[in-house]
């Protein structure tokens, strides 16, 4: 079959022929119709996650056909019996696993799910890895209430505009941060009532000026600016951090997390509980991925040069030929 193929570090991952390891096909096959990329994806075409080999298919995001249905797969698998916390047999489809960006992929019959009708194949293919990590990491983790304040920080990837619609869905007054100015504006036609760009010397200043304090925080950054957040958040605030792609936090002031009665807390993927409550959710809201720009799967190159620009304002897709 034909898989976008990485087989060393530092190199982008190529469209060609893969004979996939004979154990993969005591699974259930799938006939990929369209994939999605995630930052997870670049990384480990950078090096820089754990736990890579070679040859590796990229992709924990799809869409495809599965005994005559139209089906995603939920690439958190493995979860285990604690809802607290993943378990040591967790595993991502996309790596360890072969991924999505190829004709077909194999999973178990237990991560195979319908596709919420109101979805396109695009997508559909977009949802799974981003929403199920908002969905947790809002809902599950962060107890997010109606009402509330909530601020998203660095608005454009795929989690982060999958958590604006889901907390416009759920009634709460968004805020949410950038680099861009023009992302605040795309973000703000999607719900958002505001936002700050964080280039900015006082941009924790200014969301405190347009919001009066936030409730709850969901950050996929971390590093230098995570101070920051101490001065919004409200007494009793919650802080869920889901990424960290600014590096380690430094300067944490211990009395006003206590003072405060704060809560800083971590969140990765979801169970297999979360995936079907996300899945429900987004039917029930009728909850449209924002997609930002298609690509053949062979010109998967270009898709991944889109990504590690990070001019890209939700997700980005691949279809598969005669999709």
């Amino acid at each position: 079959m034909k898989a976008v193929l990485l087989s060393k570090e530092n190199s982008y991952p190529e469209y060609t022929d893969f004979d996939i390891e004979e154990h993969y096909k005591s699974k259930e096959k799938i006939k990929i119709t369209a994939s999605a990329l995630n930052h997870r994806d670049l990384w480990i075409v950078k090096g820089q996650y754990a736990g890579i080999k070679y040859p590796i298919i990229l992709g924990s995001d799809g869409m495809g056909i599965y005994k005559g249905r139209r089906v995603i797969i939920n690439p958190g698998q493995h979860w285990g019996q604690d809802e607290k916390v993943q378990s040591k047999n967790f595993r991502i489809l996309g790596l360890p696993d072969h991924g999505t960006m190829a004709d077909y992929v194999y999973t178990d019959e237990q991560f195979i799910y319908d596709v919420p009708s109101h979805l396109s194949d695009i997508e559909a293919a977009a949802l799974p890895l981003g929403g199920l990590t908002a969905y947790r990491a809002m809902f599950v983790r962060g107890k997010a209430q109606k009402g509330e304040k909530i601020l998203i920080s660095g608005i454009g990837g795929g989690v982060a505009l999958f958590a604006l619609q889901f907390a416009k869905a759920a009634g709460m007054e968004i805020y949410v941060t950038s680099s861009s100015n023009e992302k605040i504006e795309k973000a703000k036609s999607l719900g958002a009532k505001g936002g700050v760009n964080y280039k900015s010397e006082d941009w924790a200043k200014q969301l405190i000026d347009i919001s009066g304090g936030i409730d709850l925080i969901l950050d996929s950054a971390a590093g230098e600016g995570f101070k920051n957040y101490f001065k919004i958040i409200n007494p009793g605030g919650r802080i869920v951090i889901y990424g960290g792609t600014r590096g380690k936090i430094k300067d944490l002031i211990p009395q006003i997390i206590f003072w405060k009665q704060l809560s800083i807390l971590g969140s990765t993927m979801g169970s297999d509980k979360d995936f079907r409550e996300m899945l429900k959710f987004v039917e029930e809201h009728k909850i449209h991925p924002v997609i930002d720009s298609v690509y053949k799967i062979e010109d998967q190159k270009e898709a991944f040069q889109k990504m590690e620009s990070g001019e890209q304002f939700g997700k980005i897709v691949l279809i598969n030929p005669e999709s």
